[in-house]
């Protein structure tokens, strides 16, 4: 299976009761269907990306980089690559890449929310789906060079620093997590 046929499986699998998710999904699978390139950067109409959200819910916090293009505290994340497989595994390659932290695990349940963004041209948008990634006991993150800084938050002070759609990707996977635990 292609990492397209992947993503449209995903999607259309994917309920959500939070608002505009529904819209998205459906966004999400025409793009997919329009566009055969649509997980790969060359697609200027835009494409998907799968970012992760690094949690450590033992201790009540998130692993945020600083992104050095943006300059913005964002969870894990960024385009697929060829020798991806699904989107899940995506994600956590990217969150895996980005933090330095082995062993990262999936949140079960598949992704917590999509969130699409504008980017500058020649693309013009992020097609993102998000997933949570529990870190293991005792995880030591190292930056990447795709970053300013890497820090563990709180979830409050997450709040503090992050832009709304990282602030409620730590509120819904919170409670995933509720749901989960």
């Amino acid at each position: 299976m292609s990492l397209h046929d992947d993503a449209a499986l995903v999607l259309k699998g994917y309920e959500s009761r939070y608002e505009g998710q529904k819209e998205l999904r459906g966004l999400y699978l025409e793009h997919l269907s329009a566009h055969p390139d649509a997980m790969w950067k060359s697609c200027t109409a835009g494409h998907l990306t799968a970012s992760a959200l690094v949690i450590d819910p033992e201790r009540g916090r998130v692993l945020l980089t600083l992104h050095k293009k943006l300059g913005m505290w964002l969870q894990m994340g960024g385009h697929c690559e060829p020798g991806d497989d699904t989107l899940e595994r995506a994600a956590l390659r990217e969150a895996t890449e980005e933090s330095g932290i082995v062993g990262l695990r999936p949140l079960e349940g598949g992704p917590v929310q999509l969130d699409r963004h504008a980017i500058p041209a020649p693309c013009h948008w992020h097609l993102d789906v998000q997933y949570a990634a529990l870190a293991p006991a005792g995880a030591v993150e190292r930056i990447s060079e795709e970053s300013l800084d890497l820090r563990w938050f709180s979830y409050e002070e997450a709040a503090e620093v992050a832009d709304s759609s990282v602030v409620r990707l730590v509120e819904r996977t919170r409670a995933a997590l509720d749901g989960h635990y």
